[in-house]
């Protein structure tokens, strides 16, 4: 299972970096970047993509990490609960055998 992840990551590794040398490659013109308010400096369109590529992915990873930590927080309130309601249960039945006898 390690191997394969392994692989899987190198796999995806290498097509970013395929990626990053086919944009620098085919994309070299300069352009400006207009934000209506500010203006970013001349660069290559390659830059600009692989920039704006990597920030896209930061954002996706910052809202995705938001929602796994909220997932893990009920859950583990989730487990909290069912442990005590198993220790409830079983505080019930040896009373009701207590009560048996």
């Amino acid at each position: 299972m390690r191997a394969i992840k392994l692989l899987i990551t190198s796999a995806i590794a290498l097509l970013v970096l395929l990626t990053g040398i086919v944009l620098t490659i085919h994309n070299t013109t300069p352009v400006v970047i207009d934000l209506v308010w500010v203006k970013l400096p001349e660069a290559s369109l390659s830059i600009w993509l692989i920039i704006s590529m990597v920030v896209g992915l930061l954002v996706g990873i910052l809202l995705t990490s938001a929602r796994v930590l909220t997932l893990r927080a009920k859950l583990l309130n989730s487990a909290r609960k069912l442990r005590n309601a198993e220790q409830q249960i079983e505080t019930l039945n040896r009373e009701v055998q207590r009560g048996a006898e």
